[in-house]
């Protein structure tokens, strides 16, 4: 079974498609597979501003992530969670890390977001997502997720003060060139599976995204990971950033690319 949840309220968004692309996402998915929603927050426009007021500011979303999170993982569902930005898993990695305490989480995103309010030059929260739900800073929604947990896919702009963090910690990191299914299952082994993409992980051209870089993961690598998963140990999913283009067809191109890449973790889901 399958429980799609779905963040609407802004937690730190700073382009103003962000929300209205996780719902795109979402429609798409409950008119394929017969889903329903579960849409947390309220909409609220974009800011420039630093994470000491937009981590505030998120709070009533990402109290209700949690919860949604923590009921899905509780009824045995494999959970999808639709979010516009990063920040969101704020609250959902300490879920997964109470909830599958022996599981991998497969980090796909072509940045680390292993920062901390001492190394961020951005003050942007969603580069700081890993790192709160890791322990190296608290933002208030929990932590618990040991690095060693964490694998790192298709990440490629990393700041130099994060990179000494992933090494210190011993986050695993696979680059670009090195996403293939021989090291994916090597990173996995028999271990419960949750699955975190940021859209920016990709080549740009083809998804849409905030703070897109250069020499990325290809729609057939994203399919890949979830062909190569087995279905017994995937337990969750977990898609972001979509910025959703104003034109119409642009917009619906690429809610079919990210449908067609993340299909077998919908197609394989165990029977409610």
């Amino acid at each position: 079974m399958i429980e799609l949840i779905v963040s609407q309220g802004r937690v730190a968004d700073r382009e103003p498609r962000m929300i209205e692309g996780a719902a795109r996402i979402a429609r798409a998915l409950e008119h394929r597979y017969g889903l329903t929603g579960r849409f947390i927050g309220e909409p609220a426009p974009p800011a420039d501003d630093d994470w000491t007021v937009s981590l505030p500011q998120a709070g009533e979303t990402l109290t209700g992530l949690r919860q949604a999170v923590t009921d899905s993982i509780g009824n045995g569902s494999r959970t999808v969670m639709i979010s516009n930005t990063c920040s969101a898993s704020l609250a959902t990695l300490p879920v997964v890390a109470r909830e599958h305490p022996d599981a991998v989480v497969l980090y796909i995103d072509g940045h680390g977001d292993f920062n901390t309010p001492d190394t961020t030059g951005t003050g942007y929260l969603g580069g700081m997502v890993l790192s709160g739900a890791c322990g190296l800073w608290d933002s208030g929604h929990g932590s618990g997720l040991r690095p060693g947990q964490a694998v790192l896919v298709g990440s490629r702009d990393i700041d130099e003060a994060e990179a000494e963090l992933i090494a210190k910690h011993g986050v695993r990191v696979i680059p670009p060139s090195e996403t293939t299914a021989e090291n994916i299952l090597a990173v996995i082994g028999d271990s419960p599976v949750w699955v975190h993409i940021d859209w920016d992980v990709m080549e740009p051209g083809h998804v849409p995204a905030d703070y897109t870089v250069p020499d990325g993961l290809l729609p057939e690598q994203i399919r890949m990971i979830f062909d190569t998963i087995p279905p017994s140990q995937l337990r969750g999913v977990e898609l972001a950033e979509f910025n959703a283009p104003l034109d119409e067809q642009l917009s619906d191109r690429a809610v079919e690319t990210i449908l067609a890449m993340v299909a077998p973790a919908f197609e394989n889901a165990p029977a409610a």
